[in-house]
């Protein structure tokens, strides 16, 4: 396996640079979902409006990747990076700027862009340097790196409300953005060998890993789990603050119990594998989450804390669930490592804005609806696994 030495982040300093870039999706979201129910009064316009500045930024995101995963395989990763997060504070700052609802979606749409290009690459990084059981051991730390952000940034993002309005929120987006070039100029090169031809036959290279037949089965069936999981983030300020008429703040708390759950999940994992097989792991993981969606439709209307107890566990399965899934995936394909790292995150964004609209419907109950979303993909999920098992290259066992 090639791995380059980072002469100036050291071997601990890419993995807190592939967690920042990781986590472009939950900062760029999370830290002004406090500030919807506001933004909404300021432009005088729909929730289902102001909801498009979410949805339209997983959608532009999600395509992103698939331009600049393959692009990244020929040119390299460090200046595909640097390029797209040079576009991402560019539009973090148009988005403080923004005069209009309109507007706002508009440079969102550009952020996402931008910012798509860190995501199409971490996961790549990963693949470049790993291998094997250490690369399941960085994609677990690397995750619960990543899953502190919808801890810290609901939180933060109230907090900050309270001394500015929610302009400053993409300012400090546009200091995140500068943080993350900054990493990346000190970033060196982690491609062994580039791809050859020019852009269309790159571009090209996504529709020849999607006949491998093996990692697109596993890509849908890991994909389904951000329906729910992204269903529950545009949804979780609107059930707590309009639903249980809780305030910003009070909101922020209880989305962050919930991510505390999230955070542990790839702890959690990594505990287990040592003991059981990762396809056991998973197989627990889905069964939990469709326990969890079960629990909802029928108790999370009772309290706050009994729907923030009922969906903690398929927060916390889900992100259980996301070290084996990824590696499982990464470990199908030969090559085309870009390709493979924009697809994943392509799809997975797809599937989560696709939840996103799907929860934006007019439901008579909110929670309910979540609840039945949740437990729908688990257990399809669980149905279809038994015949993709067959079919796929399986991983190692527990290291005892």
């Amino acid at each position: 396996m090639h791995q380059p030495k980072q002469k100036f982040l050291g071997a601990n300093g890419l993995v807190i640079l592939i967690a920042l870039l990781s986590a472009f999706v939950p900062l760029s979201t999370d830290l002004y979902l406090p500030a919807l129910p506001g933004m909404s009064v300021f432009f005088g316009v729909s929730a289902d409006m102001i909801n498009l500045t979410l949805t339209a930024f997983f959608i532009f995101y999600a395509l992103g990747t698939l331009v600049w995963g393959p692009l990244s395989d020929h040119y390299g990763r460090k200046p595909i990076l640097v390029y797209g997060l040079i576009i991402y504070v560019i539009a973090s700052a148009l988005c403080a700027f923004a005069w209009s609802v309109e507007v706002l979606i508009l440079c969102r749409i550009l952020q996402a862009i931008g910012g798509s290009a860190a995501g199409a690459v971490a996961t790549a990084i990963v693949k470049d340097v790993y291998s094997g059981k250490k690369r399941e051991s960085v994609l677990a730390i690397v995750q619960s790196m990543v899953l502190i952000s919808p801890a810290v940034a609901p939180v933060l993002g109230a907090l900050l409300l309270k001394f500015m309005s929610w302009r400053g929120v993409f300012w400090t987006l546009t200091g995140i953005g500068v943080l993350a070039v900054a990493g990346s100029l000190l970033f060196e090169e982690s491609i062994a060998q580039r791809t050859s031809g020019l852009l269309r036959s790159n571009l090209g290279r996504l529709g020849r890993v999607l006949q491998n037949r093996s990692f697109t089965l596993l890509l849908v069936l890991f994909s389904l789990s951000s329906i729910s999981s992204l269903a529950f983030i545009a949804s979780s300020t609107y059930i707590y603050q309009d639903g249980f008429h809780l305030s910003g703040q009070m909101y922020s708390y209880y989305f962050t119990f919930n991510a505390f759950g999230m955070i542990a999940g790839p702890m959690i994992y990594l505990w287990l594998a040592r003991r059981f097989h990762s396809e056991k792991i998973i197989l627990a993981s889905l069964i939990a989450i469709a326990a969890s969606g079960l629990l909802v439709c029928l108790l999370g209307n009772l309290q706050p804390w009994v729907f923030a107890l009922c969906i903690l566990p398929a927060s916390t399965a889900g992100s259980c669930l996301r070290p084996p899934s990824a590696n499982m995936m990464l470990e199908q394909q030969k090559g085309d490592t870009g390709a493979v790292s924009s697809l994943m995150g392509c799809t997975g964004l797809l599937m989560g804005s696709l939840g996103m609209q799907l929860i934006s419907m007019p439901w008579g109950n909110m929670i309910i609806a979540l609840g039945i979303m949740t437990f729908c993909t688990a257990a399809f999920s669980l149905i279809a696994w038994p015949f993709v098992i067959p079919h796929i290259t399986r991983l190692p066992g527990p290291s005892l």
